[in-house]
């Protein structure tokens, strides 16, 4: 999957047997510039991230810029690539590649070393 694509969704899948209490479900927003490395390593790290720590209670949106520019001003984006936690509650936002895995779940609001 390429991040070229203008709203790319991926949902992470969960394990077989469904929990005995639900889920919260993170909404994710990945804001990219075509298909950069840059845009790719962000993406790439992101399901990493989420596959490490959100198994089964994810979903990332990839909004393209290149391809819809408008989305830019509409969403108050000024730097890529950013990422957007749209839910759960606050909103935050993490610019730059997320490469920096411990920057990266502590702008999340994740736990470092606290893997499922």
């Amino acid at each position: 999957m390429t991040p070229a694509k203008a709203a790319v969704r991926l949902r992470g899948r969960g394990p077989e047997s469904a929990p005995s209490e639900p889920a919260e479900r993170w909404d994710l927003r990945l804001y990219v510039a075509g298909h950069t490395p840059k845009s790719i390593a962000a993406l790439a790290n992101l399901k990493v991230i989420c596959e490490s720590h959100l198994k089964g209670i994810y979903r990332i949106e990839v909004i393209d810029l290149s391809a819809h520019p408008e989305r830019a001003r509409a969403d108050q984006i000024v730097a890529l690539p950013t990422l957007i936690r749209k839910f759960p509650p606050p909103m935050k936002r993490i610019l730059g590649d997320l490469s920096n895995r411990e920057r990266t779940l502590i702008g999340m609001e994740l736990t470092p070393g606290k893997e499922k």
